[in-house]
């Protein structure tokens, strides 16, 4: 939870039925939560504020767009200094391939989920782009067999 933030058993629930349905009406939500509509939407405002909701968005499916393939891809860098690391950063925002981008603790320095086509697109992405990023150091890859649980968020 966001430091600063009290949330009681309604807010939780609140937060509960937007993970399940983040389009769900107001008086949907009411509904569920037991309250009326005005009370819902001030909590979601207060929520909103707080940071707790930060956003909402639409889930896409990157398989039904042909990204049917996922890798993982752990970046050691030649020197954990800022500026390599800012060029390295500056040069993921780029790559539309790279849907996620973790700056880790341990033996690597970042933990990258990429989305493609398939193999022939991220020998590319690798060849091309990747291992060109100046201060990369090594690179290694996994490839997931199936997704076990998946998540935006965790909820309260």
């Amino acid at each position: 939870m966001a430091e600063n933030t009290s949330l009681d058993e309604i807010d939780i629930r609140i937060l509960r039925e937007l993970s399940r349905d983040g389009r769900i009406s107001a008086a949907d939500l009411a509904q569920r939560v037991g309250l009326s509509a005005t009370p819902v939407i001030r909590r979601l405002r207060r929520l909103e504020d707080s940071g707790v909701v930060s956003g909402y968005t639409a889930l896409i499916d990157e398989t039904a767009l042909g990204y049917s393939m996922s890798v993982f891809v752990s970046v050691k860098l030649d020197r954990q200094v800022d500026g390599a690391m800012r060029r390295f950063e500056a040069a993921i925002l780029t790559l539309p391939e790279v849907v996620d981008c973790w700056l880790m603790t341990g033996n690597r320095d970042y933990l990258l989920r990429i989305a493609v086509t398939g193999l022939k697109e991220f020998e590319a992405l690798m060849i091309e782009r990747l291992v060109k990023i100046e201060s990369v150091a090594s690179i290694e890859s996994s490839i997931p067999i199936r997704r076990v649980k998946s998540g935006i968020a965790r909820s309260p």
